[in-house]
């Protein structure tokens, strides 16, 4: 309760914002997907005086948010604005100006091409941090080979962003990145408040991928608390998995300093330490002595880690880069070798000299 007391004086802040006219204009947005990050864009957007609809198939979300008020599933104890609604009828969105995509990454293909979302020739932002397996593709390039997406027509929103934190009005600085830099700065206009800043940024690359990336190392801290391991051992995972991250988006390319920035240093730093982050839980719980198998059984929301070391190891074989780290949290998750085994490898590995990447 006192988190939500010391918000209080932020309040004069956003009012302040609004009556400067950084706000000059209302929008009816469409969220597909209605998790809860999702969820907590959509409570943003709504505070800035917009009208949004997200689209879920789960007829009991969808009842809850226009009844209650609540997403009770997946973003409990927080109360949504009157002009947000759901629906599971993906033809209400058609009079959306523009789009925001909060799918998991693996799931996005199916549901485009399934529910034929009326998104042509809008914006679409996309949440979703991950690489889809076997195609090894980013967001904007799935939406791409599906829609056939203007790149003009893409940004990423992304950065260190609990939706449990954002969604109370904890203060919060992200990043949006689109090929067209006007594009990038609509999205920075409309999302922004006083207590949600957003950076604008032409990496799309780098921005997606920090965010994808970052996910594996997050998994490998979880496993390093775990085992009950401690701040030194954090701080040596979170520097190397950076240069890691660093080395294959230069490959891909990312610009290296993308990764310094909120989509990958701040990102990382807190998915690695985080009681909000599930990649981190997962691999907790392995160093614990769980199964992945049991412990994504038992999870309601999906941790993009797990499938994005499956991914980020395809693509750091494929353009031979050397990713130590995400190698081993992969033979852990994938080959089921022992989380103490995995980290006498790293410890033991050639000495060299350090470099950023």
């Amino acid at each position: 309760m006192a988190l939500k007391t010391d918000l209080t004086k932020f309040e004069y802040l956003k009012n302040k914002i609004r009556k400067s006219n950084l706000f000059n204009s209302s929008y009816r947005i469409g969220i597909i997907g209605a998790g809860s990050w999702g969820t907590a864009v959509a409570r943003v957007l709504a505070l800035n005086g917009h009208n949004v609809t997200m689209w879920t198939f789960e007829a009991n979300v969808v009842e809850d948010i226009n009844k209650n008020h609540i997403n009770s599933v997946y973003l409990p104890n927080v109360l949504l604005e009157r002009n947000i609604k759901a629906t599971n009828d993906p033809n209400e969105l058609r009079r959306c100006d523009f789009f925001v995509l909060g799918i998991p990454t693996q799931f996005i293909r199916n549901a485009f091409e399934t529910y034929k979302f009326p998104v042509k020739d809008k914006i679409i932002v996309s949440l979703s941090k991950g690489i889809e397996r076997k195609t090894l593709m980013r967001v904007s390039e799935i939406l791409d080979d599906v829609l056939h997406l203007k790149p003009e027509h893409f940004a990423v929103l992304t950065g260190p962003s609990h939706a449990e934190e954002v969604s109370v009005k904890v203060p919060t600085t992200v990043v949006t990145a689109s090929p067209e830099l006007d594009t990038a700065r609509f999205i920075q206009k409309t999302f922004s408040n006083a207590f949600f800043r957003v950076y604008s940024s032409d990496d799309v690359i780098g921005c997606e991928l920090g965010g994808a990336l970052k996910n594996v190392i997050a998994i490998a801290a979880g496993i390093i608390d775990g085992l009950g391991f401690g701040d030194n051992t954090k701080a040596a995972l979170i520097t190397r998995g950076l240069a890691g991250m660093t080395r294959l988006g230069a490959v891909l390319g990312a610009k290296p300093h993308t990764f310094s920035g909120l989509s990958g240093l701040g990102d990382l730093v807190v998915t690695c330490n985080s009681k909000h982050s599930r990649n981190r839980y997962v691999g907790e719980q392995i160093g614990r002595g769980k199964k992945l198998k049991t412990i994504l059984g038992e999870m309601k929301m999906v941790a993009e880690g797990v499938q994005t070391t499956e991914s980020a190891y395809s693509l750091g074989d494929k353009h031979k880069v050397e990713l130590p780290i995400t190698e081993q949290v992969y033979r852990i998750l994938f080959e089921d070798i022992e989380p103490i085994e995995a980290i006498e490898t790293l410890m033991t590995r050639q000495s060299r000299h350090e470099w950023w990447w």
